[in-house]
């Protein structure tokens, strides 16, 4: 009786294991993606740029760019924009600090810790659990 309970707590207990794992690795997924901007300047990685800035603009009441994935001027100004609102250095780059702002403040659909863009865009995942006051409140 002893081995059937220990199986099944042995069961059990993977199982929670292999959720926690799942949950964990997705929160630092994009580690190592390529900045974007400059050495990416077309793809899904762009178009994510491109759609959780339009979020946070359309929060804002400013006006969106076209999400068609290709880099361009106006994807760069609205990053800039989105940049200066957070305090961040305003080069138009989306690098790991920019991705952890867009992916925590732009459509968690798409951002959060697993949504697609997660893995699309530069990000350490530093903002995951705080909170944090901008002029984007």
């Amino acid at each position: 009786m002893f081995k059937k309970y220990a199986a099944r707590a042995g069961v059990v207990l993977g199982a929670v294991a292999m959720a926690a794992g799942a949950t964990m690795g997705s929160a630092s997924a994009a580690e190592g993606v390529g900045y974007i901007g400059t050495d990416t300047t077309s793809g899904s990685g762009v178009w994510c740029v491109q759609h959780l800035a339009n979020d946070v603009a359309r929060k804002a009441g400013r006006a969106t760019v076209d999400e068609d994935g290709e880099w361009g001027p106006k994807t760069k100004a609205q990053v800039v924009w989105f940049q200066d609102r957070l305090g961040l250095k305003k080069d138009g780059i989306v690098g790991p600090e920019t991705g952890d702002y867009l992916l925590y403040f732009g459509d968690q659909y798409y951002g959060g810790t697993g949504g697609y863009c997660n893995a699309k865009m530069p990000s350490d995942w530093r903002l995951g659990a705080m909170y944090v006051h901008t002029r984007l409140d």
